[in-house]
């Protein structure tokens, strides 16, 4: 049982709940104090940061709970229950981005001191298992789709404009676009799937054009950006999704996923976010990183079980046949599988939509391409 806030916690102690086996995740237990130190049925609770005086964590250990204490020493919140939102990962933009939590957070990852300690590991280790599980409640029971392709893609041009209006018809559908949450084909996707219209869709991009890169200036990247979007409404239910790592700390976060589960291992960020793509996954022209998650996904393709299977469509003809032909490869792999009946090649970003308006159980047959 998790607990991240104190009204819940206050709910069960004023009913008299067992606490037993329950984690309290950075909750400030100031006010519950005194029904805590009330009881001594306490053994199995594990506290997860926040705050509490010394009587409290005292009374807690000697009633057999496990305390984790506050980390004051790393940039982020190692216990945090939620995702961030771009406006947290850019506090103090204005003073420059190297100011930000986000740029800080990159700098802690790539500290040579504490390269082996141990106790940066588990903080680490902390924060990731906390992104990950925010993550999962924040998309429980929602259709997934990720959207793959290259960082270099610069706005202002027409590949940018096809992503975004690519992730504008997905999110139309009702699902939810998930992204490797940064610049380029990512962003546009993030951004044509947080834009509340097809008119302030089309007015953002102009907008964009304006700063076609992150380079030279992240500040000015994500300022325009932020302004761009200034104004949009928030949205209920996220249909935007970024997951970024700090792994690639040269490539800033996009300000358009409307929820952000940032993560310092590269490796569990790969492989949760295609491991997330329940409605399927779209590829667009990219290069080594997008190849690696094309086959990171055909993998999990190949070995799945009967009716586990999600479409993986490929664009640009050209691209995955001739400059980077996986193509014939993904079509080796599924001849006979259940795999081969989910693998779709397309030229126009139009022809994807209607890919994935179903995700019906299939049985093995040939790939299909569409023209």
């Amino acid at each position: 049982m998790e607990i991240e806030d104190s009204a819940t916690l206050r709910a069960l102690l004023d009913g008299g709940h067992s606490l037993h086996g329950a984690r309290l995740q950075g909750i400030d237990l100031t006010e519950c104090a005194p029904a805590l130190l009330a009881r001594s049925d306490l053994r199995g609770l594990v506290v997860l940061g926040g705050r509490a005086s010394v009587d409290v964590v005292q009374h807690l250990v000697r009633a057999g709970a496990v305390v984790f204490p506050a980390v004051h020493d790393a940039p982020v919140d190692v216990y945090r229950s939620r995702l961030y939102t771009p406006e947290e990962l850019y506090t103090g933009l204005a003073d420059g981005y190297d100011r930000t939590p986000d740029a800080l957070a990159y700098a802690w990852s790539q500290d040579g001191t504490l390269v082996g300690d141990p106790y940066v590991a588990v903080l680490r280790s902390l924060h990731d298992d906390s992104m990950e599980d925010a993550l999962d409640e924040l998309l429980e029971g929602r259709r997934v789709v990720g959207v793959m392709g290259g960082h270099g893609v610069g706005r202002g041009s027409a590949d940018y404009a096809d992503a975004a209006r690519l992730g504008h018809d997905l999110a139309g559908l009702g699902l939810v676009v998930a992204t490797g949450g940064g610049p380029g084909a990512m962003e546009a996707a993030n951004l044509g799937a947080a834009s509340p219209g097809r008119e302030a869709l089309e007015t953002a991009l102009a907008q964009l054009a304006t700063v076609p890169g992150f380079v030279p200036s992240v500040s000015d990247w994500a300022g325009v950006a932020l302004a761009a979007r200034a104004g949009w409404p928030v949205a209920a239910a996220p249909t935007s999704i970024g997951i970024p790592t700090w792994f690639y700390g040269h490539e800033p976060p996009n300000v358009f996923a409307q929820a952000i589960a940032k993560f310092f291992s590269n490796a569990l960020r790969e492989d949760l976010l295609l491991a997330r793509c329940t409605a399927g996954v779209v590829v667009l022209p990219g290069a080594a990183g997008t190849v690696q998650e094309v086959f990171q996904l055909a993998t999990r393709l190949y070995y799945a079980a009967p009716g586990d299977t999600v479409p993986l469509v490929l664009v640009g003809r050209r691209c995955w046949t001739e400059e980077l032909p996986v193509w014939p490869l993904l079509q080796a792999l599924g001849v006979g599988r259940e795999m081969g009946g989910r693998l779709h090649l397309v030229d126009d970003v139009a022809d994807v939509a209607d890919l994935l308006r179903e995700t019906p159980r299939v049985v093995a047959s040939t790939t299909r391409e569409r023209s």
